[in-house]
């Protein structure tokens, strides 16, 4: 009895039958879509498929040996899909039947061939797998942009957390963590304070808008005056401290603190007014403890602030520890 072609065309259209001499007499549609410029009828299949496993078959009589055994066959000209495939003989004719399927190279094959549901048979598992692959990639892109989504917010979260929302500076807290950063690192550090002198008065005759402007313009100067791997934050109203990493020396902390006073003494312009103010300042250096301590090295500089301010305003001096 002859197989009928159009019915192994329904049942499973990624097949061939094949004559006694290992020639292919009929391509199932699937099969010849693989193929859409190459007349697959009267080609030796062996010059069409390469059998990877068993090895060592290249004609029918070796092939036929292995029927109703899995074979794993491969294209040979490319895209070199992977096959399986069932050989079941034909006796009436000689010949047999290859059934084929993609196993897990399906994906790959609805790429590279366009293959849609019509080119597998109605009760092929494979098309509730192609579903399945389709909705994982969905599921998976979906929850990759939220995950880039809530990273996002977490790190605008965490930059709010360490920012003060007036001036961009860091904050209180993102001060704190940059001192104990570097008192565990052991690296040399100055800590100064600034505080701005007549800072009242600005706010008092020319409104809170203005100081808000000034405390800004205060700000960017000190971004401007420090490095980068220096910290500039704001920790009060007309407070800021400066955090100077590996300053060089006493000489160079008072150069910075110098630079900085002369500066915020330059008048500002707000609102077609001259808003003027000073600073004074006070640093402590790490290095003139035994045991640096950030707390500690904050009071100290803020104490020698204030001893600036009591004896005129407008200068820096140093912290003097008891070791």
């Amino acid at each position: 009895m002859q197989p009928c072609p159009h019915v192994l065309d329904a049942l499973c259209p990624l097949h061939a039958i094949l004559d006694a001499g290992g020639r292919i007499a009929h391509a199932g549609p699937t099969l010849a879509k693989l193929r859409p410029d190459r007349d697959l009828v009267g080609a030796n299949a062996f010059d069409v498929f390469e059998v990877t496993r068993p090895r060592h078959v290249g004609v029918m009589a070796e092939l036929l040996a292995h029927a109703g055994l899995c074979l794993h066959l491969r294209l040979r000209d490319a895209p070199r899909t992977k096959l399986k495939g069932v050989l079941v003989p034909a006796p009436a004719a000689g010949g047999a039947i290859l059934n084929l399927s993609f196993g897990i190279s399906v994906v790959e094959a609805v790429r590279d061939y366009a293959l849609t549901n019509a080119d597998f048979a109605a009760t092929d598992l494979a098309v509730e797998m192609l579903y399945l692959v389709e909705a994982k990639s969905a599921a998976m892109e979906a929850s990759r942009q939220l995950n880039l989504r809530l990273r996002g917010a977490m790190i605008a979260a965490e930059e709010q957390a360490f920012t003060d929302t007036l001036t961009g500076l860091k904050n209180r807290r993102a001060l704190q963590h940059v001192l104990d950063r570097l008192v565990t690192r052991e690296v040399r550090f100055a800590v100064m304070q600034i505080d701005l002198d007549w800072f009242k008065t600005v706010n008092d005759t020319m409104g809170h808008a203005a100081g808000d402007q000034v405390l800004q313009r205060v700000a960017r100067l000190l971004v401007d005056e420090t490095r980068k791997a220096d910290t500039a934050a704001r920790v009060g109203g007309d407070e800021f401290v400066v955090v100077l990493q590996d300053p060089g020396g006493r000489t160079e902390v008072e150069r910075v603190a110098t630079r900085v006073i002369r500066r915020i003494e330059q008048p500002i312009s707000v609102a077609g007014q001259e808003a003027r103010i000073s600073a004074s300042a006070g640093s402590a250096l790490s290095w003139r403890y035994s045991r640096p301590d950030a707390a500690r090295m904050l009071a100290d500089a803020d104490r020698a602030l204030y001893a600036g301010k009591a004896a005129g305003r407008a200068q820096h001096r140093f912290a003097a520890p008891d070791d």
